[in-house]
């Protein structure tokens, strides 16, 4: 480890009173294994013991393992991956960090499953859900215990859709992300995942990135 032209939704029929938690789980995975690329809005609030800080901006995903956060709050900050490296660059300092993906302990990484190969069972282990009017809130404990997160929430729409993820980190720290204009397979240039630092940049390599 969401942050979706407008979107033609599915229509939106509510989930039935007794619900098959097998079955809602099957269509989120169909809805976005059947996608090659997903836009959304995002607004993404990180929480730790005092520290609380939101910021907003536009997500993009594409098969295989792509994902480019563009944000406005912070305006010109960049979190990219291209499927092999990760970017983030800080406007304020104008700092680049390079890390592996495979290598990255930030926890927006977990929502690249989102046009990766979502598999619930593969990648999560105990489940507990409840309902809030129509939409169902699923939350999945990590099979694996080396991974930077401890819970995933989901909060799951009538059509099948994830309007928010709120991963909890083994420092207890909760990043909550909302997701908004859902554009599914949208026309996205490749060029978008290619990082090309800013001018004057710094350039700081992280873990074995250099390697």
């Amino acid at each position: 480890m969401g942050k979706l032209a407008l979107v033609l939704c599915l229509a939106a029929v509510p989930l039935p009173a007794e619900t098959d938690l097998g079955t809602v789980l099957k269509k989120v995975e169909a809805r976005y294994n059947g996608a090659r690329t997903l836009e959304v809005q995002f607004s993404e609030t990180y929480i730790h013991g005092r520290t609380r800080r939101t910021e907003s901006g536009r997500l993009l995903l594409q098969k295989p393992g792509r994902m480019r956060w563009d944000y406005d709050s912070p305006a010109g900050k960049l979190f990219l991956s291209d499927g092999k490296f990760i970017y983030l660059y800080t406007p304020s300092s104008n700092r680049v960090e390079r890390m592996r993906a495979r290598e990255s302990d930030d926890m927006r990484a977990p929502l690249a499953f989102l046009l990766g190969k979502l598999d619930f069972s593969r990648d999560f282990g105990r489940y507990t859900w409840h309902r809030e009017g129509d939409e169902i809130f699923v939350k999945a404990d990590p099979k694996s215990p080396n991974l930077p997160y401890t819970a995933v929430e989901f909060q799951v729409t009538p059509d099948y859709r994830i309007s928010r993820v709120q991963v909890t980190g083994q420092d207890r720290s909760v990043l909550d992300f909302h997701f908004s204009g859902e554009k599914r397979n949208p026309p996205v240039s490749p060029a978008l995942f290619r990082f090309q630092p800013p001018a004057g940049a710094e350039v700081v390599e992280v873990g074995e990135a250099g390697g």
